[in-house]
């Protein structure tokens, strides 16, 4: 499939609002991912997986998003829409900008995970809301 997306857990499990984690065991339960993390051969048999470097774990091994996008939705997961995935952001970056002592990440290293698509619309509804924390944009270099 060599028009196929391919992406890491985290960024599968974003697209519908799950953790990592959990993306994992509903490939497992498919079969697709075994109990140590790796692509089962099935997995790599249909293309739902590919595997970077066979030795070192979760990490190298990539997962064909339509493919496993199907299982999430068949397992009663649905893609969140755009303006979830903004609100979602929101939350998470207004609360971390209030912080908490139980809280050892910043709002911007969190925002580094931000897709770059959402930053503004995250922004202006910061914004809105009152919240004096904005995402900064990498400095692009030449």
């Amino acid at each position: 499939m060599a028009t196929s997306t391919w992406v890491n857990l985290n960024d599968l499990g974003r697209r519908f609002g799950l953790s990592a984690s959990h993306c994992g065991r509903m490939l497992e339960r498919e079969g697709w991912r075994d109990r140590h993390g790796y692509p089962t051969p099935a997995a790599l048999e249909v293309g739902a997986a590919e595997q970077r470097a066979p030795h070192s774990r979760g990490r190298s091994s990539l997962w064909n998003t339509e493919l496993c996008a199907g299982v999430l939705e068949r397992q009663g997961h649905h893609p969140l829409s755009r303006d979830q995935h903004v609100n979602q952001w929101t939350d998470l970056l207004e609360a971390m900008a209030a912080g908490s002592p139980s809280i050892t990440t910043s709002a911007d290293q969190m925002a580094e995970e931000l897709p770059s698509d959402l930053v503004d619309a995250v922004n202006l509804q910061l914004n809105r809301r009152g919240c004096r924390y904005q995402v900064r944009r990498p400095i692009k270099q030449a």
